[in-house]
Parts: structure tokens; sequence; C-alpha cells
């Protein structure tokens, strides 16, 4: 179907359903990214935690 055969009430709606769904694939993009920053800041926290157990675990050590 061309373009001219549809009304100009079609196209507006179309048009309309278009921008929302640009907008709706901006705010999920948003959201990933966020949730991306949040895993990966706790990664790191829980990497830090590690190594900081080791080392507490090795200064309990007695040497002979």
């Amino acid at each position: 179907m061309a373009n001219s055969d549809k009304n100009p009430s079609e196209t507006e709606a179309i048009l309309i359903a278009l921008d929302q769904l640009s907008q709706t694939i901006d705010v999920m993009t948003s959201v990933v990214g966020r949730l991306r920053n949040h895993m990966q800041q706790q990664e790191a926290a829980a990497s830090d935690q590690t190594k900081d157990l080791q080392i507490d675990m090795q200064s309990d050590r007695i040497l002979h």
C-alpha cells in the first residue's frame, strides 16, 4: 500500500506510534545502562570484599 493511499489521520497515528516506540526504546536503554552500572558496582564491591578477606586471612597466619 502506497503512502498516498493512507488518509492523513492514519499517517498521523502511525507517526505518533513510532514516536512513542522511540521514546520507549530510549527509556529502556537508560534503564539497561543503569542496571549494568549497578551490577558492575556490585561486582567491584564483592571483589574488594574478597580481597579484604584474603588480606585478613594472611595477616592471621603465624609464621614458624
